[in-house]
């Protein structure tokens, strides 16, 4: 009921929804901001009319800036009404959201409600308790399968030929990639090996013995 039927008692009136206001706020919006517009076009028109009569008609000048002022003082009373109708459909259309949501997750309640309805939860646990005791038997069955029959059977002494044979394997792979070879190797004496004669007050510098290939391969042999 509007405050004049209020006051007269007359009829009540029918309260519309959310959206219907909604859409009246924003028709109402428009039309202050249509006239915000048409404000601000008559401010700028009676500022050139101040200006035009200002050395001519005094009279006709001061009448122009009365009309801006009004104007001037009707805009800010529009702004003021555009912000209180811009708060209130704000605040409308957030309840009407909120509205919706609420009414969707009550459906949904509803939905997940009937979809447990013919669930029984002891049924449930029975049921995933058969499926972990079948998964224990897939696992034995499986295992069982990939199981070579007899087991596996290891002989240590041949482990232990097939270790050495890689050893050897690597000192030759070690030796290859040194550049030096079993038959580029000087044969070893069976007796023990004596320094060459030298001369007597003449000794052999020892730098040339390092730096004799064969000489190395024999230190390195005797060693």
């Amino acid at each position: 009921m509007s405050f004049f039927g209020k006051m007269f008692g007359g009829k009540a009136e029918t309260v519309m929804t959310t959206g219907e206001a909604i859409q009246n706020l924003r028709e109402t919006e428009n039309m202050l901001i249509k006239k915000q517009e048409f404000l601000e076009k008559k401010i700028e028109q009676e500022i050139e009319t101040a200006k035009k009569n200002g050395s001519k008609n005094k009279r006709a000048a001061i009448q122009a800036l009365k009309r801006k002022k009004r104007f001037m003082q009707q805009l800010q009373q529009i702004d003021g009404t555009l912000s209180t109708i811009e708060m209130q459909r704000e605040a409308l259309e957030d309840a009407n959201q909120n509205t919706a949501t609420i009414t969707t997750m009550k459906k949904a309640a509803e939905a997940l409600k009937k979809a447990h309805q013919n669930l029984d939860t002891d049924k449930i646990h029975d049921i995933m308790d058969d499926i972990g005791e079948q998964q224990d038997v897939a696992n034995e069955i499986s295992q069982a399968i990939s199981t070579p029959i007899g087991g596996f059977n290891y002989d240590e002494d041949e482990l232990e030929k097939e270790l050495q044979d890689l050893e050897q394997e690597q000192l030759d792979e070690d030796l290859l990639s040194t550049g030096t070879h079993a038959h580029e190797l000087p044969e070893v004496p069976n007796g023990d090996i004596k320094a060459p004669a030298v001369e007597e007050n003449k000794k052999v510098p020892i730098k040339s013995i390092e730096d004799d290939d064969d000489m190395k391969t024999l230190l390195s042999w005797a060693n």
